[in-house]
Parts: structure tokens; sequence; C-alpha cells
């Protein structure tokens, strides 16, 4: 079989570019928050992530060399695999701080909550490249969806991993949405996730409760559950308009902001940056979902549309999540943000989901 020519010519060498910058700030920003932490492994912290991006890297490239529409074909195999991983870590997991969310082999450990987002997404775009409604889909058209979003939330949910539970459900909805439900069938729907709120709120654990009122009343517990979010806002603020500089972020320095090198790396560059240092990464990201959404526009066949809307949408909520729970704005759920936040598993993940993205980008011709 002979390669087609117009695969390179239709290569995203400006997502390229786009990246590289993206998690070459990282990088920095890794550095400066694992400075101070030298010699408690923080070099290690350090070197790790740089192989985690070259892996990364390797992989999304290896997203793009097949055909995606193979994926419809295989979709729900690989999310029966995603399922049987949830449940084996229920099973037998390595437990941290007080959470089940990691499967180790060989000596590496990884979160496959992270795939069951992709997972979901291919189930979902499947569904509806199937299955089509004139009129827009009534809620008994939807069974399906619902379940293939269900079942990993609630296994997810049983790790406890809230955050990522509700990220699930999020983008799963997101996609519902998209493919248009009937108004009545909109207003029911908004009605009953309304009127479950309160069976949702008793089954939270305790300290999941803490974090929703601490959101509520920062002031609640200002040195126990409310001291994360206190001390990355009292970090982002100091930056104010330039920032107090590279290696310079005191809250970093002194080690009052909790977490700096995970899910709130972002204040360790907002603060070391200011308000112009922030805009500009926002504005990197923006860039990032806006490309996503135009490959979605432009896809030539409904799956690589939907595909390509589900995957976005896991870099547009991460993004959104990470930067109102750093700020203040939602509660504390321990959402990383994509391709800054330091950890393995939610960075391959990513690099796969715009390597897909690439995919369908570079196959458009195909299905003209």
């Amino acid at each position: 079989m002979m390669f087609d020519r117009r695969l390179i010519q239709n290569f995203d060498w400006f997502v390229l570019l786009l990246l590289l910058v993206i998690c070459g700030l990282s990088l920095l920003n890794l550095y400066s928050a694992t400075y101070a932490l030298r010699a408690e492994g923080g070099s290690e912290v350090f070197t790790k992530q740089i192989y985690w991006y070259l892996i990364g890297f390797a992989v999304m490239m290896l997203m793009t060399m097949f055909n995606y529409f193979r994926l419809e074909q295989v979709a729900f195999i690989l999310y029966s695999l995603s399922m049987g991983l949830l449940v084996l870590v229920l099973m037998i997991g390595r437990v941290s701080s007080g959470s089940q969310r990691w499967l180790v082999f060989g000596g590496v450990s990884f979160q496959p909550s992270e795939l069951a987002k992709i997972a979901v997404v291919l189930m979902l775009a499947k569904f509806f490249y199937e299955r089509r409604e004139a009129g827009g889909y009534r809620l008994r058209d939807l069974w399906q969806p619902f379940l293939y979003i269900s079942i990993p939330a609630l296994l997810v949910m049983k790790q406890p991993d809230l955050g990522t539970a509700l990220l699930l459900v999020i983008i799963g909805v997101g996609m519902i949405f998209v493919a248009r439900v009937r108004t009545t069938s909109l207003l029911i729907l908004l009605s009953t996730m309304i009127l479950s709120a309160p069976l949702l709120w008793f089954n939270l654990k305790e300290y999941q409760q803490k974090r929703i009122l601490t959101f509520l009343r920062p002031d609640l517990d200002p040195l126990g559950s409310g001291y994360h979010i206190n001390q990355s806002k009292i970090a982002i603020g100091s930056g104010l308009f330039w920032g107090k500089g590279f290696l310079e972020g005191t809250q970093t320095r002194l080690h009052f902001l909790p977490e700096q090198h995970t899910d709130f790396a972002f204040s360790v560059w907002a603060e070391e940056w200011g308000l112009i240092g922030s805009l500009v990464l926002l504005a990197l990201y923006l860039l990032l979902v806006i490309w996503g959404i135009y490959i979605a526009k432009n896809s030539k066949e409904r799956f690589g549309s939907f595909l390509a809307i589900g995957l976005t949408s896991i870099i547009f909520w991460h993004t959104i999540i990470n930067i109102g729970m750093v700020t203040g704005l939602l509660p504390v759920v321990g959402i990383p943000l994509v391709l800054f936040s330091y950890g393995g598993s939610s960075l391959v993940t990513t690099m796969a989901t715009i390597g897909l993205l690439m995919n369908i980008r570079m196959r458009r011709f195909m299905f003209q």
C-alpha cells in the first residue's frame, strides 16, 4: 500500500509548534515549582516529566499514523477494556492519600480513568454516527449514551475521584447537547439533574462535602479544607501585573502553596509571571480549543466531527475547571491543567487526544 503524500501536506505544523511552546512553558514552570525541593526529589520529578513528554510526543505521532475511522469499528472493544481497567483498579489498585486510582505495571503507575475519557468519547461518537434523529433526540433515544457515561462515572466515583467523575459526565452530556436534543427532553433532563443534586450531595465523602462548603465559605476552615484555595489566591494575587519573576515566587519558595507542581501549577505561573503571563498561557489554550472546534466543523463525515468535538471538550473542560479551581471560582476537585501540571497519565492521554485530532484533520480529504 502506497503512502498518500496528502497526509504530509495536511500535517498541522502550527499545532505542533503550539504544543512545543506550551510544553516548554510547562517545564519552565515545573523547574521553578520543584526548585526548592531539590534535596527532597525535586530534580527527579523534573527529569521524569521530560521523559513523559518524550513518550507523549511519540504517542501523539503514533495516533496520526492510521485511519481514525477504524476506531468506529473497535470503539466498543476499547470501551470494554477501559471499563475492565477501572474495575481492576478497585480490586488491586495502589492506594495513595486515601484514594485507589492507580494501576502499577513494571514499576510504572497510571490512572485508567484518564483512558476512560477517550473511551467514552469514542462510544458516543460511534452512537451518534450510527443513529440520526432528524427532529432531535428524545430521552428514550438516549438511554445508551447515558449508560456509556454512567458506568465509568460510577466506577471512578468509587475510587473515590469526584473531579474525574464529574468531568466524564460534563464531557458526555456536552456531546449529547451538540447532537441536538428536543426542547421538551432537554427541559426534563435539566430538571432531573437539578432535582438529583441533593441525592448526589448525601453520597459524597465528608472531605468532598467540605471542599464544596469551603468554596461557598472560604473562611469556614482556613487552616484545613480552605488552606489550599486561600494560599492559591494569595499566590495568584501577589503576582500583580508583571509577576515576581522566575524563581522569585515567595508562596512557592516558602512551601505555602500545596500541590504546587500538580493541581496548582497555574498558581505558581501566575505568581511569577503575573497577569500578562497568565493571559499569554490562557491564549495558547484558547488557540488549541479553537483549532479543535475548527477540525470538528470541517470534518467531512459525522463520526470524525463528533469525535473531534468530544476530544476538544476534554482539553476545554480540563482547562476551565482547573483555572476555576485554583482561582476560587470553582470547588477544589483535583483536576490537573492538561499539558502543564506534572503527571504522566494525564500528559500521555492528552497527547493521544491531540494526535487523534491531528489525525482527523490530516484525513479530511479522504471523505470529500
